[in-house]
């Protein structure tokens, strides 16, 4: 079968022949046959091989990819549409061995530390598929894992009802936060991006209007036209470029909360001490609990319409470095990638 997998520890991505995946009887997995599998910023390191993610090296070859949606073919799910959890756990750890499987410290990544969905098949553990309601569309399911990342970024934030939001960066990430911190009451929700016209359009299918490009103006000149010079409350970071947090931090009030989401390349020098006189807060947001993926799917439904315009390309496995080429060069918000049976 035909797979993208990352082949060597460097820059690049290949389009290889491989034997598809089989079933060892002793194990707890199933094969999901991949229905659509999306392009996420991850992959884009993992293609361009920045140091965050150099630590799948010992795992190349490796076949990518990690939100998607598939068939299960085996196992009690067999014939139902699931999506499934990257994050494996371990299963012998104390947290494991006592059912709390969120508190796993040695966890593997399917798409990064063992294969992914970039191909027609994949073998995936059977706890982790989680099974898509019928009325949700491929597309749409193919987008619960980073919706359960914006999830867990406004959990991390805390109450956003009557606050200004600013959410800087307009990927499916900041897409994602943006419309949850809607739905959830904030007063105002202001979202900046650099040469993103593509992931502006389609924010502002998605209803919002107070969008900034830094590659115009500077972030302060350009937030201030919507917020009449008034500070954030909260600002959540999913830019993945250090700097940005500097920034921030300067537009933030008193008391106010930065979440950080992005998976930066290059560490940051930060002054901390106007932090610390304002009284602000960096909170860190990464990996949502378990339980969140059935609340991602149900929200989904409720949203289908305001999530729908996220997804702006879908091509078949065999374009893949088109959809690359479309990701890194920010000419598409979300690029799905679909297997044919040409691919098998």
């Amino acid at each position: 079968m035909q797979a993208l997998r990352k082949t060597r520890p460097a820059s690049g991505l290949e389009l290889v022949d491989v034997p598809a995946p089989g079933m060892d009887a002793s194990t707890t997995d199933v094969l999901v046959k991949v229905s659509a599998a999306g392009i996420c910023g991850s992959d884009l390191h993992v293609d361009d091989w920045t140091p965050s993610y150099a630590f799948i090296a010992q795992s190349i070859p490796v076949t990518i990819g990690h939100e998607f949606v598939g068939v299960a073919h085996a196992g009690p799910l067999a014939g139902r549409r699931v999506v499934v959890r990257p994050s494996v756990t371990c299963g012998v750890c104390a947290a494991c061995s006592a059912g709390h499987h969120d508190g796993c410290e040695r966890r593997r990544g399917i798409g990064m530390t063992r294969d992914g969905a970039f191909a027609p098949w994949v073998r995936v553990p059977l706890r982790n598929c989680v099974p898509v309601p019928d009325s949700l569309s491929d597309e749409l399911a193919a987008l619960t894992e980073p919706l359960t990342i914006s999830m867990q970024a406004l959990r991390i934030a805390g109450d956003v009802l009557g606050r200004r939001v600013l959410v800087m960066g307009p990927g499916t990430i900041g897409q994602g936060i943006a419309a949850l911190a809607r739905r959830a009451g904030a007063a105002q929700v202001v979202v900046s991006g650099f040469d993103d016209a593509a992931r502006f359009d389609a924010l502002q299918r998605m209803g919002f209007d107070a969008l900034v490009d830094v590659a115009k103006r500077s972030l302060a000149e350009g937030v201030g036209a919507h917020t009449g010079g008034e500070p954030f409350d909260i600002v959540f970071e999913a830019t993945g470029v250090p700097e940005t947090i500097t920034e921030a931090l300067a537009l933030l009030r008193r008391n106010g909360i930065v979440v950080v989401t992005g998976i930066h390349s290059r560490p940051l020098a930060l002054d901390l001490t106007p932090l610390v006189r304002n009284q602000q807060q960096l909170r860190g947001s990464f990996r949502p609990p378990e339980s969140d993926w059935p609340l991602a799917l149900a929200l989904m439904g409720e949203m289908d319409a305001v999530l729908r315009p996220m997804v702006s390309h879908v091509l078949p496995l065999s374009l893949a470095a088109e959809g690359f080429a479309l990701a890194h060069g920010k000419l598409a918000s979300k690029v799905l990638l679909k297997p044919e049976p040409g691919d098998e």
